[in-house]
């Protein structure tokens, strides 16, 4: 790791230079030179809280106590999945108008499963994979960074980054200069045709420092004693997922056996140290571009993956878990350092939120008397299949995906069947079977205007083009997964309850507002205080009390 440490004091020198003509001038411009906007892949509330004492000065606990801290800030709709989470920060709007139901969704005209960012008519950049056949393509919506852009003619410099190539294209927009995302089958850095024709010399510098080789040839033990992960369970327990080669979910990992063990170097994403590579990264492209050094506002949208892929395999209560969020606290400090070194804190205008919570593993809350269980997906399939098929003649079904049940309308117009009379039909004998607490119908969410939980939040995630035709909510705990690991999804608080931390440029230092908030609120908040216009399909409002003195035109 030695080339890594000298790689962020070269950056640190870097920025220190490029700052000193500039360390006496502190007049606070009337907009931020640079907005970066950091995303925390899984982040639940409580993990801001719960670590607290164990997380140094200069990361979580610099940006609490110098920002404001908006502590009742939630999803409105399901499912809380990372495309739509990151669509709906940027663009201010739920599904139900930018179009991002789900990370995948079924296209019935083609039979087939639709991935959120696909985009068969690009080409990938910087590696020979099909990965980087993407594009912002599927929004409906304009995004904050779009606004930006449009307002300035496109001025500003926007790029977006993340190890998912669904974290860095979304919150980029769709005039964005860049979108890097990582290639497990390069271990590089890569992007698409739909920016670029070339990776730009920076991207090709970096990559061939070969950062993912050392830290895959290492091992990921615990930052500090294992006896003070106090915030965790036991390392060793039945409720994580137990990697191959290993006979135990426990400390240490040796990343060099497991990647040849899964034959992929996909482990990476598993490990803090995917968040350090994106830190080293994300730094790198500020002064590569000199984002935040030109005439007008530049933005940098940094998604921060692995949280959510540990938080998949092993839990909000695992050590692996707190282990990653205290590495990430050091790879906050470090980007937060540099970029305030290089810029100045009054030049820059940090925000920090999350895409979506995560549930407890309910195997644990089930052994501890918390009401929680699994569904079988294919129990809940052959209920639905085998009632239209004794009802209506034929199964019907062609997909269940996002809680959905997809049907087939060319048979059930065959069958001259009203298809909102069958939908409701279907929907009711749904209820109670796998613990299906709700369901709601396509022309039920069509219809009618609800206002009440969780219809409300279906509806604000229903898209008429791209949603399923009966849709279910579960009692919370329940969910479609594996007796080891989590995962996210549902509307309820465990998956919807995430921070949000405004710092830097004219924020108001150690306020704390309690008032409720949702997720599309920042991208309007954002065009407020950039006095741009808000993102097109935009229905957030502006978060009040954030920065010291507003503007009025």
């Amino acid at each position: 790791m030695k080339s890594l440490a000298l790689h962020l004091l070269f950056l640190a020198v870097t920025c220190s230079v490029g700052y000193a003509q500039k360390k006496n001038e502190t007049e606070v411009p009337d907009k931020p030179k640079l907005v970066l906007g950091i995303v925390v892949d899984q982040m639940r509330y409580d993990f801001l809280t719960r670590y607290w004492d164990k997380y140094g000065d200069d990361g979580f606990k610099k940006l609490v106590h110098q920002c404001v801290l908006c502590r009742q800030l939630y999803y409105n709709y399901v499912p809380t999945y990372t495309g739509p989470g990151h669509a709906s920060i940027y663009t201010g709007t739920s599904p139900a108008m930018h179009g991002i139901v789900g990370n995948h969704w079924y296209v019935k005209e083609n039979r087939s499963t639709s991935y959120c960012t696909q985009d068969d008519k690009t080409e990938s950049i910087g590696t020979t994979s099909p990965a980087g056949k993407q594009s912002p393509r599927n929004l409906f919506s304009s995004t904050i960074t779009d606004q930006l852009q449009l307002t300035n003619l496109g001025d500003s410099k926007v790029i977006g980054i993340a190890l998912k190539d669904r974290g860095a294209i979304l919150p980029a927009g769709n005039m964005a200069d860049a979108a890097y995302w990582y290639d497990d089958a390069c271990r590089c850095w890569i992007s698409s045709s739909f920016y670029m024709k070339e990776l730009p010399e920076w991207v090709k510098r970096f990559n061939d420092k070969k950062y993912p080789d050392q830290y895959l040839s290492g091992e990921w033990n615990t930052l500090y004693p294992i006896q003070q992960y106090t915030e965790s369970l036991q390392d060793d327990n039945p409720y994580e997922t137990i990697v191959k080669g290993k006979t135990s979910p426990t400390f240490p990992y040796n990343l060099k056996e497991i990647a040849q063990a899964y034959q992929t170097s996909s482990i990476l994403r598993s490990t803090p140290f995917g968040n350090s590579l994106t830190t080293l990264f994300a730094i790198d492209a500020v002064i590569s571009e000199k984002m935040g050094k030109g005439k007008s506002t530049d933005m940098l949208c940094v998604s921060f993956s692995s949280t959510d892929y540990v938080g998949h395999s092993f839990g909000p209560y695992s050590v692996e878990s707190e282990d990653c969020y205290l590495r990430l606290d050091r790879d906050l400090a470090t980007m937060i350092t540099v970029i305030e070194k290089y810029l100045g804190k009054e030049n820059v205008l940090f925000f920090l939120t999350a895409d979506h919570g995560v549930s407890d593993v309910p195997a644990h809350l089930k052994d501890i008397k918390i009401p929680a269980g699994y569904i079988n997906e294919a129990v809940l399939m052959n209920k639905a299949k085998s009632f239209c098929a004794q009802h209506f003649g034929d199964s019907l079904v062609l997909n269940y995906i996002n809680n959905q049940f997809y049907l087939d309308d060319t048979k059930i117009n065959a069958l001259k069947q009203d298809r909102c009379e069958l939908q409701k039909k279907l929907a009711l004998h749904l209820i109670g079977t796998e613990s299906v607490a709700y369901a709601y119908t396509y022309c039920e969410m069509l219809q009618q205007s609800y206002v009440h939980f969780p219809a409300e939040y279906i509806q604000h995630g229903f898209h008429p083009l791209r949603s399923g035709d009966v849709m279910l909510c579960f009692k919370p705990n329940y969910m479609e997964f594996e007796q080891r690991g989590t995962t996210h999804g549902e509307p309820f608080s465990y998956d919807a309850h995430v921070p949000l931390i405004w710092y830097g440029w004219k924020v108001k230092s150690g306020n704390v507002i309690d008032q409720r908030y949702e997720i599309t609120d920042i991208a309007v908040t954002l065009a407020n205080m950039l006095q741009v216009m808000e993102p097109t399909g935009a229905t957030g409002k502006v978060i009040k009390g954030i920065i010291k003195q507003e503007k009025s035109v």
